[in-house]
């Protein structure tokens, strides 16, 4: 199943699953390389509601949030979201933050990850409801990346 969409057939999608009582849940990010710390956020983000959506950075977001970055493209990393069965819909966006994303989607739920104070979501204003879940310790993409560097050195 097809799970990658462009934000236009997004929006009519949420708007459908809604009008049917669905309860969409967003949450966003890089997802440069996936790590357990994403794949818990993303469960425990799918037990929040009926359905999950997922937005992720394109790559000229991440090179201006994250110099060197991102490792893998957007479309690499968009496939591997998809090949998850808690995620049911991917999408990418061009902006440094999804305010915009958000503001369209209009989801019942926005999570973050715990290295985010729930007063400095991006969004919380727009969500019915807004959680930073508890932070996976030593998850961290950019650790795994200066694992990896030293490594080889």
């Amino acid at each position: 199943m097809r799970k990658l969409f462009s934000r236009k057939d997004l929006i009519a999608v949420c708007r459908r699953l809604q009008s049917e009582g669905k309860k969409i849940v967003f949450t966003n990010g890089c997802f440069d390389i996936l790590h357990k710390g994403h794949v818990r956020y993303l469960r425990q983000a799918k037990r929040m509601g009926a359905v999950l959506v997922v937005g992720i950075n394109s790559d000229s977001s991440v090179s201006r949030l994250k110099p060197g970055r991102p490792v893998n493209r957007e479309r690499d990393r968009a496939e591997v979201l998809e090949a998850l069965c808690v995620v049911d819909y991917v999408t990418i966006f061009e902006e440094k933050t999804p305010y915009r994303l958000i503001k369209s989607l209009k989801p019942d739920v926005l999570v973050k990850g715990g290295d985010w104070k729930k007063e400095d979501i991006v969004g919380s204003d727009i969500a019915k409801e807004t959680y930073s879940l508890p932070y996976v310790k030593g998850a961290s993409t950019t650790r795994i990346i200066e694992k990896i560097i030293s490594a080889h050195q």
